[in-house]
């Protein structure tokens, strides 16, 4: 029998705060994270912006030995690990911990500690590379480095596919559950590529925005919108089964009912015309979900403020919802935190929690021009206090893959 799965913590630490609350605050305040880079010196780059958590400083959180051991990916990792699994009220009292899980996935990794040990070979030589480089670097290591702290003995897995991999892993996380492998699973994603090779890399792909007016530079749906901000962070949700967080009288703050998972398979970084891949996915989520298209209230959309990625994912949610894609609202929360490429979906599907729990849709910041390629309800610039019972989430990574995630209101 397949078995019902509820969201039942919540952790993150994004640049509009370092909590899941002030998070949320943020996004209901319209605040915009994005500012000038400062983690690096920025000369010759075409690029001025980005999306940093603010006034970090990984002492608060850490030893000064763990902190050096551990790359910033894996530190905001564990920091919304630890936040979701207080939140959660979960102990080994209560549960047991060989059958609580972590998936929790990262698009790149550790990439600043690749790019100072890469300088380190260049111009120290070889045995002057860190021992540490290797657990630092790889993109399991966040997974890995939570299911250590918190002693958690279930299945530990990382899900790498670029800007889909945290809503895949929840995903996935929402299968194993169902499917009873597990009790509760730690899923979402973390990332913190926002780093001289980081920057160069998308700025050459030009997938990124030059603009200097932050207030203008990550627009999702805007006709104006010209790239996305590079963001980091993490978001981290306990999914747990129905009846166990009733048995120990867990809050509840939304259920997952739906994922559908889809490949493009078209171009490395070019999703396919008119979105049909995307469309796909969330075609296979509602009908896990057991849901007709029009009961979806809000989607949460992956939105990046590319002009490529807003058009097509505008044509996907009109073909996979069909009439119902008139009615629909669709936002895009990346005029507040930037992209957080692999952390994106785990960030977003705690909005999505919080947008039911507090029956509100969050708004697309900064929207001014409007686009006929994006002709939905994008509710630009102002919160709307709404009935809230069913909300979407999308993540589209590059390589093709797409993966959308339904929560619902507990009834």
């Amino acid at each position: 029998m397949e078995k019902r799965v509820v969201i039942t913590g919540l952790g993150a630490i994004t640049p509009i705060g370092k909590n899941t609350e002030e998070m949320w605050k943020g996004i209901q305040e319209k605040k915009c994270g994005i500012d000038k880079i400062t983690l690096f010196d920025t000369t010759g780059y075409k690029t001025s912006l980005d999306a940093e958590v603010k006034e970090y400083d990984p002492t608060e959180y850490f030893d000064g030995k763990q902190a050096k051991r551990l790359d910033r990916s894996s530190q905001f990792a564990l920091i919304a690990a630890r936040e979701a699994f207080q939140d959660s009220g979960i102990t080994e009292e209560n549960t047991d911990l060989e059958r609580v899980g972590v998936f929790v996935s990262s698009g790149i990794g550790g990439l600043k500690t690749i790019q100072d040990q890469c300088e380190v070979n260049y111009t120290k030589g070889n045995n002057r590379v860190s021992p540490m480089f290797i657990p630092m670097a790889i993109a399991n290591m966040p997974a890995g480095n939570i299911a250590i702290d918190l002693g958690l003995k279930g299945e530990s897995i990382s899900i790498v596919t670029a800007c889909a991999s945290s809503t895949h892993a929840i995903g996935e996380a929402y299968k194993t559950i169902k499917y009873g492998s597990e009790d509760v699973i730690l899923a979402g994603g973390t990332e913190a590529s926002i780093c001289k090779v980081g920057i160069a890399g998308f700025e050459n792909m030009k997938a990124l925005s030059y603009a200097t007016d932050k207030n203008r530079a990550s627009i999702p749906f805007d006709k104006e919108r010209s790239g996305f901000i590079m963001g980091e962070g993490a978001g981290v949700l306990v999914l747990e089964e129905l009846e166990h967080a009733k048995k120990r009288g867990a809050k509840i703050y939304a259920e997952v009912v739906g994922y559908g998972a889809t490949s493009d398979a078209y171009h490395i970084t070019s999703p396919l015309p008119e979105g049909e891949g995307g469309a796909r996915a969330m075609k296979r989520a509602i009908e896990d979900a057991q849901i007709q298209p029009e009961e979806i209230d809000y989607i949460n959309a992956h939105g990046t403020s590319t002009h490529l990625n807003d058009s097509c994912e505008t044509m996907a949610i009109k073909t996979a919802l069909g009439e119902a894609s008139k009615k629909v609202m669709v936002s895009s929360t990346k005029g507040n935190i930037g992209h957080l490429l692999g952390a994106a979906g785990g960030v977003e599907a705690i909005i999505c929690a919080k947008a039911i729990q507090d029956q509100m849709v969050p708004p697309t910041i900064h929207y001014q021009e409007k686009d006929e390629e994006c002709d939905l309800d994008v509710v630009p610039n102002e919160v709307r206090r709404v009935a809230v019972t069913t909300v979407m989430s999308n993540s589209l990574g590059f390589g093709g893959h797409n993966a959308s995630i339904i929560l619902k209101k507990y009834e």
